[in-house]
């Protein structure tokens, strides 16, 4: 085993005691790469194949390893994805700067295709949670269930912003260690241990020695927070068509999330129900990961989600 794997290890190690994550053992993710169209889109893959499948997508500005702590957590009992999204983390940037939401619904289309993904659960963030609404309205029968984190049609413009700016203004920096501390002003409920080794999957080094974000954030400067949220809002209009169970999850402490929003969205739903995660903002995997675990075994087993098929 190298020194890098031990040092993932160690910081997974951890990360899963700041948390108060209990799990059965330590692994690290297979790290894959697919072809889904075009576009090259990599993805991690925590084992336990022939389970069932649960395909988790993060939100803008994050990657795949934000669901570190939860799938290291239910892979005893099922197979854990974690997707990176377009422009994000190790997958591949578009080049005709194409982050339309209906682009990543078909990417999502895609990659459950190769991977012959069916009556699998899928989980959203954000982004990620638009672009699982989206796929779920389309594929509910190849579906056993959907989880919206802290998202939905009537997200609040004045929190949406603040995370647009911290993205946009963190594109480059000096040094890791900037980074941190920005990252910790930004959310200071988040131990900077956490964020140091969140980071780490986020950046990638510059030629000329500075750290730079890995997903694609030059659309971002060309698009109001208006014009972003439009965008989400009108893939919100098809929840009437998404038919499996489907599980509302809000932050406590988010800003982007109401309860009556939450609220509001699971009435959308036709089999739909909300619950919120105590001492969490927007970035709810983040900031409680135990308290979303909680949320998400209690809805399984309410919803019959055995975890093999």
């Amino acid at each position: 085993m190298t020194t890098e794997v031990l040092d993932e290890l160690e910081q997974l190690k951890l990360a899963a005691t700041i948390s108060g994550v209990e799990v059965s053992g330590f692994v690290l993710p297979d790290s894959r790469h697919l072809l889904v169209g075009n576009m090259r889109f990599h993805y991690l893959d925590w084992g336990a194949a022939g389970r069932r499948s649960v395909l988790f997508l993060h939100g803008g500005g994050l990657n795949a390893h934000t669901w570190d702590l939860v799938c290291l957590s239910l892979r005893d009992d099922y197979h854990c994805l974690a997707l990176d999204l377009r422009g994000h983390g190790d997958s591949e940037w578009s080049p005709q700067g194409d982050y339309a939401i209906a682009s990543h619904v078909r990417d999502v289309e895609g990659f459950a295709d190769q991977l012959a993904l069916k009556d699998f659960v899928l989980v959203g963030m954000s982004l990620g949670a638009v672009t699982a609404a989206g796929y779920a309205a389309r594929h509910s029968d190849k579906l056993a269930a959907l989880v919206i984190v802290d998202a939905g049609p009537d997200v609040q413009t004045s929190g949406a912003q603040k995370i647009r700016d911290f993205v946009v203004d963190t594109a480059t920096l000096d040094s890791i260690d900037q980074f941190v501390e920005k990252a910790v002003s930004f959310n200071p409920r988040r131990d900077p241990r956490l964020l140091r080794r969140s980071l780490m999957y986020n950046l990638r080094a510059t030629p000329d020695g500075k750290w730079m974000r890995k997903n694609d954030t030059r659309h971002m400067g060309l698009r109001t927070i208006e014009n972003m949220i439009e965008d989400t809002r009108r893939q919100w209009k098809v929840l009437a068509a998404i038919s499996c169970p489907t599980l509302v999850v809000r932050g406590a402490n988010s800003d982007v999330f109401r309860n009556e929003d939450a609220a509001k969205l699971a009435q959308a739903v036709p089999d739909g129900r909300w619950v919120t995660v105590e001492n969490a903002g927007h970035t709810v995997q983040g900031d409680n990961p135990a308290g979303l675990l909680a949320a998400l075994r209690e809805f399984f087993a309410e919803a019959g989600i055995e975890a093999q098929d």
